[in-house]
């Protein structure tokens, strides 16, 4: 990989999201345990909490990157040349961007948990997504990679 702009993010759901899922789970248990065998209540148990484990890490698993060449968010990527002007967005905006003021059209990688994001024009006329909207943790550091790229693209 060449040099140039970098950032990395995980958008890794919360502590306490893991919290009250484990939570949920104890609940289950204690409801199991008291109608089935305690082997066949651990089993279910066990089960339910792989699946709440294996959802969160997957829900979480999405990444942000911003290499020498290209943005990354999810599963979807852009070369720098057709990424356009890039806004940090507080709680507010983000909630008005990713509501009211949504287009349809736009790519999304929102997160609940994440209250801020960051809105990235699109400058491929062949793209129908007119922006990306993007949850991150850090929005002035992304914008920032985000502007390094551009300027070292020259778009």
């Amino acid at each position: 990989m060449s040099a140039g702009p970098t950032y990395s993010e995980r958008l890794g759901v919360p502590l306490r999201w893991w919290v009250q899922g484990t939570m949920l789970v104890a609940t289950l248990w204690l409801a199991v345990v008291v109608a089935l065998p305690p082997a066949v209540a651990w089993i279910i148990t066990a089960i339910a909490m792989a699946l709440l484990c294996t959802g969160l890490w997957a829900y979480g698993a999405a990444r942000i990157g911003v290499d020498a060449e290209t943005f990354r968010a999810g599963r979807a990527h852009i070369a720098a040349e057709h990424v356009g002007a890039a806004t940090p967005l507080d709680p507010d905006e983000t909630r008005r961007v990713a509501g009211r003021d949504a287009d349809a059209r736009a790519y999304l990688l929102l997160r609940p948990y994440l209250k801020r994001a960051v809105r990235v024009e699109i400058a491929d006329p062949a793209d129908p997504a007119p922006y990306w909207l993007v949850s991150t943790r850090h929005p002035d550091e992304l914008v920032t990679a985000l502007a390094a790229l551009t300027t070292a693209t020259g778009t």
